[in-house]
C-alpha cells in the first residue's frame, strides 16, 4: 500500500467511522467528569481545538444523542476527552456519570462544529467561558500550551463556587509556564472556601473593564450558559469589541446555500402534501416550514432534541420526494445518500411520504 493512502487510513473518519472504546474517566470536581476516548480500530484523530463529537448513546433500548465539545489538545491525536457535568435529571450525563467505564464501547460522529480560533485572529485573545462551557476554550487553551505558540491570552473562567472551577488547578500549572497567559477566576460566591483571595460575583461591564482593559484589540470567545453568553456578548459590544471578533459555542442551523435561495422561495408559496406511512397521517406543509415544526403541531410523533439539524435525533427515511436540508453535522453523507433526512432542517420542495 502506498505510504499516502497508508497514513489516510490510519485517520479516523467521520464519513467511515464511528465506534469508540473509553479509555479513562477522571472526577474533575464533584458533579464533572472527563471521559477519555480512542477509536476502536487505533486510528489517530485530526479535529481542530473547540469542536465537538456528537454521541450515539443507547440507555434503556432508547437510542439517544448528544453533543459533547472536546476539551483535550488536538495535538494528541491518539484519543480524545470531552468533559461532562451532570445535570439533575439529566437523563444521558447521569447515565455518563453512573455507567460509562474504561473498556466500554460507544458510538460517534464527529468531529463537527465551527466554534474555532479564526486564522486572522492574531495572537491576542480572551477566552470567556462559564461553567462546563468550559470545555472548548480549554481545548484551545491546551492547543497553544502544548504548541508552545507565543499568545497573548486571557482566559477567564466563572463558576457557581470555588470548588466549582473546572480545571482549577491544571489552569494554574498552564499559567505559570505559558508565557503572556493572564488567568481569572469568578466564582459567584465562596461557599466551601471562605477564604477565597480574589473577587466574586458575576461577570459585567466594569469587571470586564478592569480586569480586560484591552478587551476592544482582542478576539473574543466565549461558551457557556445561555444567560451567560447573553450577558458577555452584551457587555463585549459595549466594550468595543467588533461583532466580527466575537465569536461564541451556539448550534443555529446552517445558511442556505445561495446557489439554492431561488429555489427554495419558489418552493416557499405551495403546500404539500407530507405523508407518514408507519403512522397512517398526512399532513399540509408549505414551502417555508420545517417538516418537523409542521408534525408536532399536528400530533405526528417525531423524537427530537436540538431542532436545529445537530444531534440527528429525528433522522428518517425519506421513501418519496425532495427536500431543501441545511443541516450542521447531525447526518453523514452516506445516510444522504440511503435516502435519510433530518426533518428538523428540512422544508418539503414537492410531496413527500416519510417511514415514520
Amino acid at each position: 500500500m502506498p505510504a499516502a493512502r497508508a497514513a489516510l487510513d490510519d485517520v479516523w473518519n467521520p464519513e467511515d467511522d464511528d465506534a469508540l472504546v473509553c479509555l479513562d474517566v477522571q472526577q474533575e470536581t464533584h458533579d464533572v467528569k472527563t471521559f477519555t476516548f480512542a477509536s476502536r480500530e487505533g486510528k489517530r484523530f485530526a479535529f481542530k481545538a473547540g469542536q465537538y463529537f456528537l454521541f450515539d448513546l443507547e440507555r434503556d433500548g432508547d437510542a439517544e444523542n448528544r453533543c459533547y465539545s472536546i476539551s483535550s489538545s488536538p495535538h494528541r491525536t491518539n484519543a480524545f476527552s470531552v468533559t461532562v457535568k451532570r445535570v439533575p435529571g439529566g437523563k444521558i450525563s447521569n447515565w455518563l456519570h453512573d455507567t460509562l467505564v474504561p473498556g466500554a464501547t460507544v458510538k460517534a460522529n464527529g468531529p463537527l462544529g465551527h466554534f474555532v480560533r479564526p486564522e486572522t485572529s492574531g495572537r491576542k485573545l480572551l477566552l470567556l467561558s462559564g461553567g462546563s462551557g468550559i470545555t472548548p476554550v480549554m481545548s484551545i487553551l491546551r492547543e497553544l500550551a502544548d504548541s508552545c505558540e507565543p499568545a497573548d491570552v486571557v482566559f477567564m473562567h466563572a463558576g457557581r463556587t470555588p470548588q466549582d472551577l473546572i480545571f482549577r488547578d491544571e489552569l494554574a500549572c498552564i499559567a505559570r509556564r505559558l508565557k503572556g497567559l493572564r488567568l481569572h477566576f469568578l466564582p459567584e460566591t465562596v461557599a466551601g472556601e471562605p477564604s477565597w483571595p480574589g473577587l466574586t460575583g458575576r461577570i459585567s461591564k466594569d469587571y470586564m473593564r478592569l480586569a480586560v482593559p484591552d478587551i476592544a484589540e482582542r478576539t473574543v470567545m466565549c461558551c457557556g450558559p445561555a444567560p451567560f453568553m447573553a450577558a458577555a456578548r452584551s457587555i463585549a459590544a459595549e466594550l468595543g469589541v467588533p461583532g466580527s471578533n466575537y465569536l461564541e459555542e451556539s448550534f443555529d442551523a446552517a445558511v442556505v446555500d445561495e446557489a439554492e435561495i431561488p429555489a427554495v422561495q419558489e418552493a416557499a408559496a405551495k403546500v404539500f402534501q407530507v405523508t407518514f406511512s408507519k403512522q397512517a397521517r398526512s399532513i399540509d406543509v408549505s414551502g417555508d416550514q420545517s417538516v418537523l415544526s409542521c408534525a408536532k403541531k399536528s400530533g405526528v410523533r417525531i423524537p427530537s432534541s436540538c431542532a436545529n439539524g445537530v444531534c440527528g435525533t429525528c433522522k428518517s427515511k425519506l421513501t418519496s420526494g425532495t427536500v431543501d436540508m441545511n443541516h450542521n453535522g447531525g447526518i453523514r453523507q452516506r445516510e444522504i445518500d440511503a435516502g435519510f433526512f433530518l426533518p428538523c432542517c428540512s422544508k418539503p420542495l414537492s410531496d413527500l411520504v416519510i417511514e415514520r
